[in-house]
Order: C-alpha cells, then structure tokens, then sequence
C-alpha cells in the first residue's frame, strides 16, 4: 500500500486489489460487508498513523476512487474551531473516477440508490451443478414477477434473485427458497463479482424466459 502526505490535514493511499487480498480481505467481501470494510479502512488509517502520524482526530471527510486495480482513498480531516468544523477538501480533476463515502462505496451502495430501494432485502445467488436442473426449476416454480437473474461463472450457472418484503412476507420467501434449493445449492458468491467476471446470461425474470424457451426433459 502507497501513503503519500498530501498536507496537514489530508492524506491520500493506493492500495491495489491483491494487497486487500493478502491482508486477509476478499476483494468482493468489502463491498458488501459494511463491518469488514470498516475494518479494512481503520487498518489503512492505523498505519498511515504509524507511519506518518497521521492521526483519527475529529470528523473525517473521505473520497474514494475506484479504479482498475485498487483503491485510491483521499481522506481529510477537519479543524474543529468554537464547535465549527472546517474541512479543505482536494477536488480530483479525474471525471471517471468515482467519489462515494468509503463505507458506502465498500458495501456497494451510494447515493443515488437511495430512492426506491429496500437495503434490506433477502436476495441469493443459487447454483447449479448442470443447465438442465435450471431448466427442471423453470418448469416448477411459477412465481413470475419475482426478481432473477442468470450468469454464467467459471464454466457453472448462477441465479441471482430478489425477494420483494412488500409482496412476500418471510415465510413465503423461506418457502420459495426451499422450493429453488432443491434444484440447486447456497453460494457464497456475490453478485458484485459476477457482474464483474462473469457473462450474463438473462438480465431479468430468467426462470421465466427460460420455460418459454426451453421444453422439460
């Protein structure tokens, strides 16, 4: 990881996405799991600490920029004067890098997905040993207006679905979900690095399309 020592009150890293690895981090963990990318960002600012004292003292504003391979992460601590905090804030020039809060960036959300948006909604990545026991589900499960999405992952299928806790309540969701288990199995895997890596197969209600389009053996 590179520190380098903007100013007084600001500090800037780059740490690519292997050295988030070796330090025992997932690389798609962070952006999903609020507390471990908390973890990750205290960690860095510990060691900016060590290294160039760069203490956590008072409110801290933090930009980050995604970029191919890693994290460039600005942060700047603001100056607390009878009660009023000012901060001086660097402006990046660089229009295709992305500013988000740290800790929103890292559990892949930001502001603009604000409106409209349940946070906590059940969703899974299901998977499948072979194409025709997503075929086999399809034809078995008929619950058309539950969000689904097909990828194609290091030579396996994946459905990623969305449970809507407007429509369904928990028991139903546990009861579609045991349903969909018996075709396929619980990953791990996050969408994020899906997206990412993999190829997307059908982009919406995928269950759907492939009964229209494919006859059970």
């Amino acid at each position: 990881m590179d520190i380098e020592r903007v100013n007084d009150t600001t500090i800037k890293f780059f740490i690519t996405y292997k050295d988030i690895e070796d330090r025992g981090f997932d690389r798609d963990e962070i952006w999903y799991n609020r507390e471990r990318g908390e973890e990750l960002f205290f960690e860095m600012m510990n060691e900016a600490n060590d290294r160039d004292e760069f203490e956590l003292d008072g409110p801290l504003w933090i930009q980050v920029h995604a970029l191919d391979k890693g994290l460039e992460i600005v942060v700047t601590r603001g100056q607390v004067s009878d009660g009023n905090v000012k901060l001086e804030i660097p402006v990046s020039q660089d229009k295709e890098k992305t500013d988000e809060n740290i800790v929103d960036l890292m559990t892949g959300h930001s502001s603009e997905d604000d409106e409209g948006i349940d946070t906590d909604q059940l969703e899974i990545v299901i998977g499948f040993n072979d194409f025709e026991d997503i075929i086999s589900l399809s034809h078995n499960f008929f619950i058309d207006d539950l969000e689904n999405e097909l990828y194609h992952f290091e030579g396996r299928y994946y459905l990623h679905v969305l449970f809507n806790d407007d429509q369904y309540n928990e028991d139903e969701q546990d009861d579609m979900l045991s349903q969909m288990l018996e075709y396929g199995y619980e990953t791990d895997l996050s969408i994020y690095r899906m997206q990412e890596y993999g190829k997307e197969i059908i982009g919406e209600y995928a269950l759907k399309h492939l009964r229209g389009h494919f006859s059970q053996n």
